[in-house]
């Protein structure tokens, strides 16, 4: 079945972008009214200091203005996005991050005028205009990074080299989603199928191994026809991490991304120590996946496709919309209140169009109602998905709804508890209402591969990139040759002895977004870990336990994201998160090897 193009979509399974501007015309006008406005910004260097009231004017108009900015670049973007081909959007999202670049270098001096003040009298200044009290967080944090803050010129030339910063970034994404096509394959039906990315993952759950492999082989082998651009871009977009961290007086690129949002970096190499020394239990998991499909070899193909044969999940996205509604109700009545409305009210872009970004996320704008992007196939692995999207959104609608614009954006840290959260309620009430013993383990064999994907695959991700950052800072080149031979080897390592480690993983690297953003992808595993804490408090002690978790939800980011974690009940400097929930990961799969063998 060929992709549809995007104009032959119903509008009923779009999102309603109008929300955020009702035309191009709407778009245009903020666009020109912001670009003849944020130069007053500049007007304020030199004046922070003279007066408390002073300095609320400059953080008030500036806010208004980065709000503005946000609204324009959302709209360009995620308007980008249903189609990539489409030159217009395209043109929009370009001259508005060069506006980005310019709006930052407009307020460049503000850190290193503000911080060249006496900590005690910018402190003074919060105690003596009420306005101030809303930038308390901000400032203290600006404070806490004075170590890592140039001068007003430095700052300037920095905020100036971000637009040709993220030129790997943006040419990876145009490479990976608009220009790149894959072969088509038979399926299990003998139809003919093209392979997209959207496609990718329902072609390797199928029953019949032949399209499974077919569909692995031919999807890597394109990637590899690449594979020395792929490398190229990644190696430049480490190298301008390193040279971000060099400039700004960071010990690694590790250091300055956790850094941001204050993260103990501990906590990250905590993270892969744990899971390795728990490797036993993934190496288990895949000799279990091995016996129950009755296979002598198992490959890297195998490890999607359903270990209960018989059981087939066609959720069609109404379907799938009443259950996450039901799966989360133990989160109350105003939650599902908000969850109900993200459905049936234009938040969501559900379906797969020719050209449109790949995969899913949410996404939006403070003062407008969320928006996910999906690529939904009707299986339970694209339930799951909707669940963690929402999740995201719930969380952003919480905070917007609860913190001014300045304390509004939690980081990405916590972000993914909320999302992961969803799904772990997802599974217990889908754990709870199944009709018989092979669904139960259909259920459970999907929560195992979600610890696989997100516990086990996101720590695998995040130690390939510190090997390869650390290997950049070293001077080492990263060829293709050697990225995919860092790949090969750590799939060895997690997956263990019972699997064959097909070469064509060898460049799986190639295609992951996230590396583009680097030392976020250790966010999923943490996330998971703190969201299996908070869902099974949820679960256990019900409303005090519900209400600390939406006053979590509520706190954006007007504390560090750990210190809002422990608020709710969980430490994720120490071992004991990451540690429990691989303990569940290991129970889960005994319970489904008592109900399968």
């Amino acid at each position: 079945m060929p992709i549809p193009k995007r104009e032959d979509i119903p509008h009923a399974h779009k999102w309603n972008i109008e929300d955020i501007y009702g035309n191009d015309q709407l778009w245009e006008a903020d666009f020109k009214r912001l670009n003849e406005s944020y130069g007053a910004l500049a007007d304020y260097a030199g004046t922070l200091g003279s007066s408390a009231d002073q300095l609320a004017k400059y953080l008030t108009l500036k806010d208004d203005l980065s709000l503005l900015l946000e609204r324009l670049y959302v709209f360009a973007n995620q308007k980008s996005h249903e189609n990539l081909d489409n030159n217009l959007y395209q043109d929009l999202t370009a001259r508005i991050l060069t506006l980005t670049t310019q709006f930052n270098s407009a307020i460049a001096f503000e850190s290193p005028e503000l911080l060249l003040l006496p900590k005690e009298k910018l402190l003074g200044f919060i105690k003596e205009n009420d306005k101030l009290a809303l930038y308390e967080h901000y400032l203290k944090n600006m404070i806490r990074q004075k170590p890592h803050t140039l001068s007003e010129e430095m700052e300037t030339l920095m905020a100036a080299a971000n637009d040709m910063a993220n030129t790997s970034a943006n040419v990876f994404s145009m490479l990976n989603n608009a220009d790149i096509s894959f072969p088509t394959i038979t399926d299990d039906l003998g139809a003919e199928v093209e392979i997209t990315h959207g496609r990718f993952i329902s072609l390797l759950e199928n029953k019949d191994r032949r399209v499974r492999q077919d569909a692995f082989t031919a999807f890597y082998k394109t990637y590899s026809q690449y594979r020395n651009t792929f490398a190229a871009l990644y190696s430049a977009n480490v190298k301008k991490d390193l040279f971000f961290s060099e400039a700004r007086r960071y010990p690694s690129s590790l250091a300055m991304h956790l850094d941001t949002h204050h993260i103990p970096i501990i906590v990250y190499d905590q993270l892969i120590d744990t899971v390795r020394e728990h490797l036993p239990y993934m190496h288990q998991y895949v000799a279990l996946r091995k016996k129950l499909l009755h296979l002598e070899e198992i490959h890297m193909y195998d490890l999607y496709t359903p270990i209960v044969g018989d059981v087939k999940m066609d959720i069609p996205f109404e379907k799938a919309k009443d259950l996450v509604h039901k799966g989360l109700s133990p989160l109350g009545s105003d939650y599902q209140d908000i969850l109900k409305e993200g459905f049936d009210g234009g938040w969501i872009d559900i379906y797969e169009n020719k050209n449109k970004r790949s995969g899913a996320y949410s996404w939006g704008v403070y003062g407008v109602h969320p928006y996910v992007l999906l690529n939904y196939q009707d299986n339970l692995d694209n339930t799951f998905t909707l669940a963690h999207e929402m999740g995201h959104a719930l969380h952003s609608y919480y905070s917007n709804r609860t913190q001014e614009y300045v304390n509004a954006s939690y980081s990405i840290f916590v972000a993914e508890v909320a999302s992961i959260c969803n799904e772990s309620l997802l599974t217990n009430y889908l754990l709870n209402s199944v009709q018989n013993d092979n669904e139960k383990a259909y259920i459970l064999d999907h929560y195992l591969n979600s610890f696989r994907g997100t516990l086990f695959r996101q720590t695998m991700f995040a130690e390939f990139e510190k090997i390869t950052h650390q290997m950049a800072a070293d001077g080492q080149s990263l060829t293709a040759d050697v990225l995919c031979g860092i790949y090969h080897q750590l799939n060895r390592d997690y997956y263990g002895p019972d699997i064959v480690i097909d070469e064509e993983i060898d460049i799986e690297w190639a295609r992951i977004p996230h590396f583009y953003t680097p030392f976020y992808v250790y966010q999923y595993a943490t996330g998971f870990s703190a969201a299996t804490a908070l869902s099974g408090k949820i679960l256990e002690n019900g409303g005090a336990a519900v209400a600390a978790y939406k006053k979590f939800l509520c706190g954006g980011g007007l504390k560090y994201p750990i210190d809002l974690l422990k608020d709710a009940g969980v430490d994720m400097t120490t071992k004991e998160p990451v540690t429990k929930a691989l303990e569940i990961f290991s129970q889960t799969l005994k319970q489904t090897a008592d109900l399968l063998l």
